[in-house]
């Protein structure tokens, strides 16, 4: 049994909240990297170097690309033969609190939400938790604004509706977000489970790698078909015209009942932070 002290936790959720907010991660900036070289629209092309030029300075500088700073979403798979010396839900919003106060990130998530006041510090944090083998713990920060999250959506498609509905219903939501979500921006898609886990598979699918194929081939067609249907839109770079609407599509996916499809899209713009570190 491997002992993780919550002291090492904390320490890792600052550095990696901060963090997130002042870089955008490698596969995200490659993806409006070549989105500049393709892209046909000039308008469009001169948007997208905007957004490069934003996210140069806020890292040469330390500071935060956007000014919505986000929903601190940590992610911890935690090794069976590894044990925590105290309570790891405080220990990640201690660090939460700790990196907003040092990045200098704005402070945007309300204690309850009808009063309506806000916490100060970016806390408490949305947590999730899963058991894996080893005795290693890997912490994922994905800082989510919500000018993307609120265009999100959950719908119960009905086994009939199969991959078209699937599809008509991703591509539905994309259009109806328009420029309200700060495109290009990267879709995660959760399909299968139950209300709740269409979701949050929805969330977790934009955790993983723009260069990182879906590892399953017939969800790796969908993500591409996907993905050109959705440029086909024309809404392009923050609403303003062109062919790059969307970076990406992530689909994951699980097992449901027999009388049901659910589903999920959750959007996230051009700003997509994730952050991992093992201990």
């Amino acid at each position: 049994m491997r002992i993780i002290p919550t002291d090492a936790i904390t320490d890792a959720v600052a550095r990696l909240f901060r963090d997130a907010n002042i870089r955008l991660p490698s596969d995200i900036r490659a993806a409006v990297d070549a989105a500049i070289e393709s892209e046909p629209w000039d308008d469009a092309r001169r948007t997208l170097k905007t957004i490069r030029e934003n996210a140069d300075i806020a890292e040469s500088r330390g500071v935060p690309i956007c000014q919505d700073t986000g929903m601190a979403c940590v992610f911890i798979d935690i090794g069976i033969d590894a044990h925590i010396d105290g309570d790891v839900y405080a220990a990640v919003n201690d660090g939460v609190a700790r990196g907003c106060a040092e990045g200098y990130l704005r402070a945007s998530i309300v204690r309850d939400p009808l009063r309506r006041e806000n916490t100060g510090d970016n806390t408490p944090a949305a947590v999730y938790i899963d058991l894996v083998p080893g005795d290693k713990i890997k912490i994922t920060v994905a800082p989510k604004g919500f000018g993307s999250e609120n265009m999100s959506r959950v719908k119960m498609l009905r086994p009939a509706d199969g991959v078209a509905g699937l599809v008509d219903f991703v591509v539905s939501t994309v259009e109806s977000a328009g420029g309200s979500a700060c495109p290009p921006v990267v879709v995660g898609v959760g399909v299968g489970g139950s209300f709740d886990k269409a979701a949050l598979l929805a969330k977790r699918a934009l955790l993983r790698g723009l260069d990182e194929p879906n590892p399953d081939p017939y969800y790796a067609r969908l993500e591409r078909e996907l993905l050109e249907k959705i440029n086909a839109l024309g809404i392009g770079p923050m609403g303003f015209g062109g062919a790059t609407t969307a970076l990406g599509v992530s689909i994951l996916s699980m097992p449901t009942h027999i009388a049901g499809l659910p589903a999920a899209v959750n959007i996230s713009c051009h700003v997509t932070r994730h952050l991992s570190e093992v201990l």
